[in-house]
C-alpha cells in the first residue's frame, strides 16, 4: 500500500513538473513572430514546410521539440488510465491536451498560432513514449499492486456479458428434449392401464344363472328327459308286437 502511494505520488507531482514545463514553453508570448507565425487547419502543411523552407537542423528543433513534449504523457498517462484500452485512452487524451493548448496559444497568446500539425507531433511523441518505456513501466506497476492484493486506482472490474437469447436449433432442441420424457409417461401410462385391464377381465367371476334361465333349463330337462323315455317305450312294444306274430304262426 505505502509502495503504490509513493509511486502515484512521484507520477503525480512528475505531472505537475511537466505541465509547468508545458505552459512555459507554449504560453510564453512571443512578439517577435507575430507577423510571422499563421494558424493551420490542414494536417501536413507545417511539416511540408520544415521540410522545404527550413534548414535541417531548424526542422529537426522544430519537429523534434514537439515530439519530446509529447513523450511526458505515455510515461505518466498510463498510470492514471484504466488498463483495459490504455494506449487508446492514453493518445486520446493526449490529443485532447494538446488541442486545448494550441487553441489557447491562437486565441490569448501573442505571436502564438493554432497549428494542428503540432498536435499530430505532440501525440505521436505520447506514443513513442508509451511503446519504448511506459508500457513497460506501468505493466510492472500493475502486476505488483495485484500480487500485493491491492488494484490500482485504475482499475475496471470486467463486465458481464450479456446473456444471448437461444438460437432456434437451440429452442427446438430444449422442445424435443422436453417432450420426450412425456411421450415416454404417456406410453407407459397406456401400458400399465391395459395390462391392467387385462387382469381384471381374467380374475372377474362369471356371472350366475337367473331364476328363469335355471327354470328354463329345468324344463328343457324335463323334456328331454319324456322325450327320451317315449322313445325307450316305443322301442320295446315293437319288440313285443314282433314276437306275438311269431308265435301265431
Amino acid at each position: 500500500m505505502l509502495v503504490r502511494g509513493a509511486v502515484l505520488t512521484v507520477v503525480l507531482l512528475g505531472l505537475v513538473a511537466f505541465s509547468v514545463l508545458l505552459a512555459k514553453v507554449t504560453l510564453t508570448p512571443s512578439p517577435a513572430s507575430e507577423d510571422l507565425v499563421t494558424a493551420n487547419l490542414r494536417p501536413g502543411h507545417s511539416l511540408r514546410q520544415y521540410a522545404e523552407d527550413y534548414t535541417f537542423l531548424a526542422a529537426c528543433k522544430q519537429a523534434g521539440g514537439n515530439l519530446l513534449l509529447g513523450v511526458p504523457f505515455g510515461l505518466l498517462l498510463p498510470f492514471f488510465v484504466p488498463r483495459r484500452l490504455r494506449m487508446i485512452r492514453t493518445t486520446l487524451l493526449t490529443a485532447v491536451a494538446m488541442a486545448v493548448v494550441e487553441l489557447i496559444q491562437g486565441a490569448l497568446v501573442e505571436g502564438r498560432a493554432f497549428d494542428v500539425d503540432d498536435v499530430i507531433l505532440n501525440t505521436a511523441g505520447a506514443l513513442l513514449g508509451y511503446f519504448v518505456l511506459g508500457r513497460r513501466i506501468s505493466h510492472r506497476y500493475y502486476t505488483y499492486t495485484d500480487a500485493s492484493g491491492a488494484p490500482g486506482p485504475s482499475a475496471e472490474k470486467p463486465e458481464a456479458e450479456p446473456k444471448r437469447a437461444p438460437g432456434p436449433a437451440a429452442r427446438a432442441k430444449a422442445a424435443r428434449a422436453k417432450a420426450a420424457p412425456t411421450k415416454a409417461a404417456r406410453a407407459k401410462a397406456a401400458r400399465t392401464k391395459a395390462a391392467a385391464t387385462k387382469t381384471g377381465q381374467r380374475d372377474r367371476p362369471k356371472p350366475a344363472a337367473s331364476a328363469p334361465a335355471k327354470k328354463r333349463g329345468a324344463r328343457t330337462g324335463r323334456t328331454d328327459g319324456a322325450a327320451s323315455g317315449g322313445r325307450r317305450a316305443t322301442g320295446s312294444g315293437a319288440v313285443r308286437s314282433l314276437l306275438d306274430r311269431l308265435r301265431g304262426r
